[in-house]
């Protein structure tokens, strides 16, 4: 008579009925194949076994076929301002009154700084002074020539009634010349008088340091107090209405990039897609980088120095298989599109895609042409279900 342990059971009932452990493994394997086998419905036809598949409709299916698109070199550029000046003065002194800060907006002409000028202020009082004195050394030297002219047309008169001599019309010829030389040097003298009072008053200039143009203040580097240095940037001016895109490229498209060629530009920060053209072409390559420099000139609301972007330029053409953006599926970590065989069964394929060209993306592996896939009703479909 057989008897058993819980525990592995002896020697003699595992030799008449097995291992306890073993017949419970296969018993449940054989569990496991009943309930697949029953929750399966099989059709049996000629020995082959015919799955009834979930039936798809309300969906679109498209051709793929190669088509010829542009081909586009895409790299990172930069948002940098047009326009930006490192303002500074061409007089040393203290400065004595900061009027703006880092982030304002500040008008064309509007005054961003002063530089004490109390020694321009007597220079100027003394070059008025200058100007006054040889105001009035003019004055006289045109009363003397209208008073030697008079003079002059008496003696004529009289030299003509035989009543003085020719030497004494002479002398009085020679002073009427001395005349109007003394009064042609009194001339330039208030010339130069007044050049130099504009010269000191252009110096005082130099002391109210004035915005070249309307924009925003990026960088102040210098306090109330401090001493200003001649050629020392003090404040940094950003133009905020024109912004470009600065980018460098590869050396191999050296010489195919051309000023006015379009862009397609991407700034990802401000969502905003745009088209620019290339203004400016930079030949010299970068031995460290083995690139060179391009501007591209944009139109946008909302830019800002130092902004990330990233650029297209059309390169030439190329052969490819396009598919609307909207047939690609993400499905955890692959990324694929639904393809329907002959017999009109639907299958997730992976794919690796590549460029977007507006609602398209190139498809670079994974997909044929002449293959249909799914463009329409992609939330209808089933992965294995059939159309019809």
């Amino acid at each position: 008579m057989a008897y058993f342990r819980y525990r592995g059971g002896t020697q003699k009932s595992r030799r008449l009925f097995g291992d306890p452990r073993g017949l419970i493994i296969n018993g449940f394997i054989l569990l496991l194949l009943a309930l697949v086998a029953t929750g399966c419905k099989e059709k049996i036809k000629g020995g082959k076994v015919d799955v009834e598949r979930p039936v798809i409709t309300g969906i679109t299916l498209s051709v793929v076929e190669k088509s010829s698109i542009e081909d586009y070199y895409e790299t990172s550029a930069t948002v940098r301002a047009k326009n930006v000046a490192n303002v500074s003065t061409r007089m040393m002194g203290e400065v004595t009154s900061l009027n703006v800060r880092e982030g304002d907006f500040v008008r064309q002409g509007q005054v961003l700084l002063t530089v004490d000028d109390r020694d321009i202020e007597e220079r100027i009082k003394a070059a008025e002074s200058g100007y006054k004195e040889a105001l009035k050394g003019l004055e006289a030297a045109r009363q003397n020539r209208s008073l030697v002219d008079i003079t002059y047309q008496r003696y004529k008169k009289l030299h003509d009634e035989k009543a003085i001599s020719q030497q004494e019309l002479d002398q009085i010829e020679t002073q009427k010349k001395v005349s109007e030389i003394e009064y042609e040097r009194a001339e330039e003298m208030v010339n130069r008088a007044k050049a130099g009072l504009s010269e000191v008053k252009v110096y005082q200039g130099y002391t109210r340091i004035k915005a070249p143009f309307s924009g925003i203040v990026t960088e102040k580097k210098i306090e109330r107090g401090n001493m200003a240095v001649p050629g020392v940037p003090l404040l940094t001016i950003e133009d905020s209405s024109s912004y470009r895109v600065e980018a460098n490229i590869d050396e191999r498209f050296s010489g195919l990039l051309k000023k006015g060629m379009p862009v397609d530009i991407r700034i990802e920060s401000i969502g905003l897609d745009t088209k620019g053209t290339v203004s400016e072409v930079i030949p010299a390559i970068d031995p460290m980088t083995r690139t060179f420099l391009i501007k591209i000139d944009l139109k946008a609301s909302g830019l800002r120095s130092g902004l990330y972007a990233n650029i297209r330029i059309p390169v030439g053409k190329k052969e490819a298989i396009l598919v609307p953006q909207k047939a690609v599926v993400e499905k955890g970590q692959l990324t694929g599109v639904y393809v329907a065989d002959d017999k009109g069964i639907i299958t997730f394929r992976p794919v690796k895609t590549g460029k977007r060209y507006g609602e398209a993306i190139v498809v670079l592996s994974g997909l044929n042409s002449k293959e249909r896939i799914v463009t329409d009703g992609i939330e209808r479909v089933i992965d294995g279900g059939v159309i019809r």
